[in-house]
């Protein structure tokens, strides 16, 4: 697949391309050099932690989890 450089340096992905790897409007992307390559790479904007922070929603408060765990009444 081939694209054209516009004067501003704007190069439109094409959409099969997008597609396939899930390149949607307002992704961030980074660019760099690689044995004369030019290579473009998603940039994930999401702390991996506070993705996943509270999914377990266990409603317990720590004391109470302790006492379970330990097998306390």
């Amino acid at each position: 697949m081939k694209a054209t450089v516009a004067e501003r340096g704007q190069v439109t992905i094409p959409k099969p391309l997008r597609d396939k790897l899930g390149i949607r409007a307002g992704m961030k992307m980074d660019f760099y050099e690689q044995n004369g390559r030019l290579v473009a790479v998603k940039v994930s904007t999401a702390d991996p932690v506070a993705k996943v922070y509270g999914c377990l929603g266990t409603g317990l408060d720590t004391d109470k989890v302790i006492r379970e765990l330990r097998g306390d009444k």
